[in-house]
């Protein structure tokens, strides 16, 4: 079997703060809410990179969707990893997500493996990674 993660769905409690957060406050391009002509269809939709996409979907349809009871969220569940290509590229998106309302979880510094890393929360209390990692070469 081949793995083709495309999508990455994170449920939100407000999609329109979601929507300011991302795309204003982080800079991630969107055409903005889609799918609101349908129930539990207003979402948002933001590219990554080739192949890999975010969206931003209530919770309340998330839960609809899979037929699960819409449950209290925990951070410590996931986890998104975005590594830069330095340790100033850490910090700048760290400041970028502070101003755009992000709560810093824990500022940039040393790791233990030799990287330089820090956590952020979204505003619906996603947990991010800021990292940039020796022993990774990004293709840009």
């Amino acid at each position: 079997m081949k793995h083709r993660i495309t999508l990455i769905t994170l449920g939100v409690d407000d999609l329109e703060r979601s929507l300011r957060f991302y795309r204003d406050g982080m800079g991630l391009e969107t055409k903005g809410i889609v799918g609101q002509e349908y129930e539990h269809g207003a979402v948002v939709f933001i590219k990554l990179q080739a192949g890999l996409q975010l969206a931003l979907w209530p919770r309340a349809s998330l839960a609809h969707d899979s037929g699960l009871p819409v449950s209290a969220p925990s951070a410590t569940d996931l986890s998104i990893g975005h590594n830069v290509s330095s340790t100033d590229e850490v910090d700048a998106v760290m400041e970028q997500a502070r101003t755009a309302g992000a709560a810093i979880v824990k500022p940039a510094q040393k790791t233990f493996w030799g990287g330089y890393a820090g956590y952020f929360q979204d505003p619906d209390g996603h947990l991010w990674e800021v990292a940039w990692n020796p022993y990774i070469t990004l293709d840009d």
